[in-house]
């Protein structure tokens, strides 16, 4: 059997405030943290090319308003390189895709 405290009823709802001020306080962060992040937002026109099964490093490529090349210089690699991953010629090793996560300020798991 557990054992079981008894306290005055104002002190329990001192509590209770605490809790929800807590609970307040984590959920401002989580705002703070979805503002902060520039990867959120992603306007409708591009999310649902990603929805439609369009290739991700183009479309966010294209958001964020990079040409290829821009993309490949940002990234440090060559051009046909992310031409073909783009293309679907190549899928990119783990390497190249976190790169080119990096260059357009995502995290990998949204080109992925």
């Amino acid at each position: 059997m557990s054992e079981m405290i008894t306290i005055e009823r104002s002190r329990y709802e001192d509590l209770l405030r605490a809790e929800e001020a807590l609970e307040d306080i984590h959920d401002m962060k989580i705002v703070q943290d979805f503002l902060a992040n520039p990867t959120e937002g992603v306007p409708d026109q591009f999310f649902s090319r990603i929805l439609d099964g369009e290739n991700r490093v183009r479309v966010y490529r294209e958001w964020r308003g990079l040409t290829i090349a821009e993309l490949a210089r940002r990234a440090g690699l060559h051009r046909v390189q992310v031409h073909d991953i783009e293309s679907g010629k190549r899928r990119g090793s783990v390497d190249t895709l976190k790169k080119i996560a990096d260059a357009l300020n995502l995290p990998l798991d949204d080109i992925v």
